[in-house]
């Protein structure tokens, strides 16, 4: 169902994490793969690949480009795009479940996306203060980044980037582009968040 892409550079103590918290995801049945996008990191990242179990694409393209092959040779409908070290805390698997379901369901697979709601580590017991200030945030779409994740829908993805591949693109910047082309309405904020290890 769902195909989770991490970008990695010499990412090799910070993947380990991500994909601890992914396991769970794949013993429910929403994983279907995980596809590693890396610059060639001489770390033991390649290692941490293989010994999970993962797809690794090697490609000295910019990062936007790997994003975008590892996008094209997805096998999940759905796309996970997260990058090492960013870890989704618990009820992730229920609310992406939801998110695809209630899409699929009103037919709009093609017309929205959705990220994680962004959790600092010095905030996972955040003050009433604090928590109302990040949904501020959240609300007015000041903190998509791409440490928050991106969900979509693979052929949604693949027709938003066929021409906005930049040379220099961040992932942040492609979660801002991809909001921007679909609009911020379309874009959901999920209620669990992801958390930067």
């Amino acid at each position: 169902m769902l195909s989770v892409v991490i970008s990695t550079n010499e990412s090799e103590r910070t993947l380990v994490p991500t994909l601890a918290a992914l396991v769970p995801g794949a013993t429910a049945g929403l994983v279907r793969e995980v596809i590693i996008a890396d610059p060639g990191s001489r770390d033991a990242t390649a290692e941490v690949a293989d010994v999970a179990g993962c797809e690794l694409i090697v490609s000295d393209a910019p990062l936007a480009a790997r994003l975008a092959q590892a996008a094209q040779s997805a096998r999940g409908p759905w796309l996970l795009f997260l990058k090492a070290g960013a870890v989704p805390q618990a009820g992730w698997i229920e609310e992406t479940s939801r998110f695809i379901e209630e899409a699929s369901l009103a037919g709009e697979t093609e017309r929205v996306a959705a990220v994680f709601r962004a959790v600092s580590p010095s905030l996972v017991n955040p003050s009433a203060l604090r928590e109302a200030l990040a949904l501020l945030m959240h609300a007015a779409g000041l903190s998509r980044r791409a440490s928050h994740g991106l969900l979509i829908g693979r052929t949604l993805f693949c027709r938003l980037r066929r021409d906005e591949i930049a040379a220099k693109e961040s992932e942040a910047d492609m979660v801002r582009n991809v909001v921007r082309r679909l609009g911020r309405r379309h874009v959901v904020t999920l209620q669990c968040g992801a958390v930067s290890a």
